[in-house]
């Protein structure tokens, strides 16, 4: 799966600058691309690129549908240009702030520009794709659709909570409802139309380019979500159709009381007897949009963290096998070169570590655990690295490497990493002091967050797990992007044998 030494960077399409308030499929996203080409990386990771809500707080980890794109990155540049939008409506848009996402702002002025593209949509004749692609997909999309329009239709309100024979998806009120909510249901297909045809151009782009896109697939969906209400029974629910267990992670050095989730756990057993034919949907769906896939959680495939629901801490819970050999064998079956890698961070036990190298997955190293504990037994430490994983500087879950090194670094990790670079190092030079160990790692692929290329501190970190607001915020600013820039990263990335 990893044949050659490569390299790349991670930053989310969100992130990328735009005039809209937010980064999109756009022309800025293209030139990022032109970017990473004259960098000479060859690999870009995205986060997931799904429907988020304002209820989540935006987190691309949970959301409206694990299928379903998110209409906040449909380019108005790109609607002009296919005739959907005048310029004039694009013209002068609001001041979003340079740096981060305003979110209701762009919500609020995105929507406007999205309701006139549909109607001009309606307005005239269909384009040729567009039934074929509605009826590629039908199996996600009409219930998506659906789903969306009548949670407007009761405004907001969770699907438990809707009158039981919509909840319980009775044929004849949803077929009622349906045909009152035409319109609406009509306004997601075409906005998931609009969504995967731009998306799918800029995959083109890249690949011409020479750059391989990595997707991000997380192991849960939200409970107030299209997949739920329309697969009840992928999940264990009650016969209210409310969770039983929901997931999360136990307590643990760092937590006394362990994670809660909120996600309602799979009914692994009605999977298997089906062939787990959600999850192969599912699986094949993000292989046609990304070159390689991280499994989010990926433990979760081995044994999950189960616990009754109500409970207000995880410390309740249990560890529950899932069926991974039977898993791993339906999906190398039906998809025998599946392009998928392990997030193997966190609380990782025997089994797991057994699954991962059974079935060869690569899997991830990340240089800022790297410096405490035995440095003969941290997997983490580059002289402990092995060819088929995927090192990393930092992930989006962790800070920034330079806000690492100001706030979280104690004086014994410090004097370690001095005594492994051989030297001292600053603030300002720790970010490509730690890029130089990921690019001379034996790891075949090495991914750098783009704020550490930029040598960005703890204000640009993109997510604080144990947080529930506040994250998903940060943007590049536009100029950021240069040709020395560019140079110096081609010239780190030759140097260690991965171009």
């Amino acid at each position: 799966m990893l044949k050659q030494r490569s390299s790349g960077i991670l930053m989310h399409i969100t992130s990328v600058p735009s005039e809209f308030g937010i980064g999109d499929f756009g022309p800025a996203t293209y030139r990022f691309v032109d970017f990473l080409r004259h960098a000479g990386q060859n690999c870009w990771q995205i986060l997931p690129l799904n429907h988020t809500t304002a209820r989540t707080g935006h987190s691309p980890y949970n959301c409206f549908s694990a299928f379903a794109g998110n209409p906040l990155l449909i380019s108005p540049v790109l609607l002009y240009r296919a005739g959907l939008l005048r310029r004039g409506e694009i013209a002068g848009p609001p001041s979003f702030p340079a740096d981060r996402v305003d979110f209701p702002k762009v919500e609020r002025y995105k929507r406007e520009l999205l309701e006139r593209a549909f109607q001009r949509f309606q307005e005239r004749p269909q384009p040729a794709d567009y039934e074929p692609f509605c009826a590629e997909h039908q199996a996600w999309l009409e219930p998506f659709a659906s789903f969306v329009a009548i949670k407007r239709h009761f405004k907001g309100r969770p699907w438990c909570d809707w009158p039981a024979a919509l909840r319980d998806r009775r044929t004849r009120a949803l077929d009622a409802i349906k045909a009152d909510l035409a319109e609406a249901i009509e306004r997601e297909r075409f906005l998931q139309y609009a969504f995967y045809r731009q998306y799918l151009d800029l995959q083109r782009y890249a690949h011409e380019q020479g750059v391989q896109v990595i997707g991000d697939l997380p192991i849960y969906v939200a409970y107030d979500s299209a997949d739920v209400w329309s697969n009840p029974e992928v999940f264990k629910l009650r016969a209210d159709k409310k969770p039983k267990f929901i997931g999360g992670v136990p307590p643990d050095y760092f937590s006394k009381t362990g994670q809660l989730w909120g996600n309602p756990v799979y009914d692994w057993d009605f999977s298997e007897r089906t062939g787990f034919a959600w999850w192969m949907q599912r699986i094949r769906h993000n292989l046609l949009l990304f070159d390689l896939v991280r499994i989010d959680h990926f433990r979760g495939l081995v044994a999950y963290w189960e616990v009754p629901a109500g409970h207000k801490t995880a410390a309740r819970g249990k560890w529950v096998k899932a069926p991974s050999e039977s898993f791993f064998g339906t999906l190398f079956r039906q998809i025998p070169f599946a392009a998928i890698f392990a997030e193997d961070l966190g609380h990782i036990t025997p089994d797991v570590r057994e699954t991962v190298a059974k079935y060869e997955f690569p899997c991830m190293r990340v240089l800022q655990f790297a410096f405490s504990g035995d440095p003969k037994r941290n997997i983490h430490m580059p002289h402990n690295h092995i060819p088929n994983a995927i090192v990393y500087t930092g992930t989006h879950d962790n800070n920034t490497t330079r806000g690492w090194f100001d706030h979280e670094m104690d004086g014994a990790r410090r004097k370690r990493l001095s005594e492994y670079l051989g030297h001292k190092s600053g603030a300002k030079e720790i970010s490509w002091e730690l890029m130089r160990l990921a690019m001379a790692s034996i790891a075949k692929l090495a991914i750098v967050p783009m704020q550490d290329v930029l040598s960005l501190g703890a204000s640009a970190r993109m997510n604080y797990p144990a947080k529930a607001t506040g994250n998903w915020l940060w943007r590049m600013r536009d100029g950021r992007l240069n040709a020395h820039l560019a140079a110096r990263l081609k010239d780190l990335t030759e140097t260690y044998g991965r171009l």
